[in-house]
């Protein structure tokens, strides 16, 4: 058998964080999908309006790092469900803007705890300073990356 390069997919961080947030995600997804007919990017773009009204699509797929016709294809499934609603900018009226409905709030406020039962689930058993470590190191590696990223960009330019 030829030699070929080795990926030891246990020790590789893109990899285990995917796999990680791909069953987090999924154990909530299976109570809010059968509870509201939501997928896991409708209900994240629903997560983001309801912390940050008043942001274009392209916004909220920057902001969570989702592709952008996903992202698009969401807000359009949550504007023809009333879930959110579409507004022009004040001060710039060819950009639209988007929040959530009364409707979508409604669900909104259902999930939200939801999902933070489950956090406390998963994270329960972790003490305070562990957990606070958890999240200082999320910051820093998403830092990191987006460093990383941006000196990607540079070199390819």
């Amino acid at each position: 058998m030829p030699d070929h390069a080795r990926l030891d997919l246990d020790r590789f961080l893109p990899y285990r964080l995917s796999v990680l947030s791909n069953r987090l995600s999924s154990a909530i997804a299976r109570e809010y999908s059968q509870r509201f007919e939501l997928g896991v990017t409708e209900w994240r773009v629903m997560a983001i309006l309801g912390r940050t009204p008043d942001l274009s699509a392209n916004q909220v797929a920057q902001r969570a790092a989702m592709d952008k016709v996903a992202v698009s294809r969401a807000v359009a499934r949550l504007l023809a469900s009333g879930r959110i609603k579409r507004d022009f900018d004040e001060d710039d009226r060819r950009r639209s803007v988007l929040r959530l409905s009364e409707a979508g709030y409604a669900i909104y406020d259902e999930v939200v705890p939801l999902a933070l039962g489950f956090e406390q689930q998963v994270l329960g058993e972790l003490p305070a300073q562990e957990r606070a470590l958890l999240f200082r190191l999320l910051d820093r590696l998403d830092e990191l990356e987006l460093r990383a990223e941006s000196a990607g960009k540079d070199g390819a330019a």
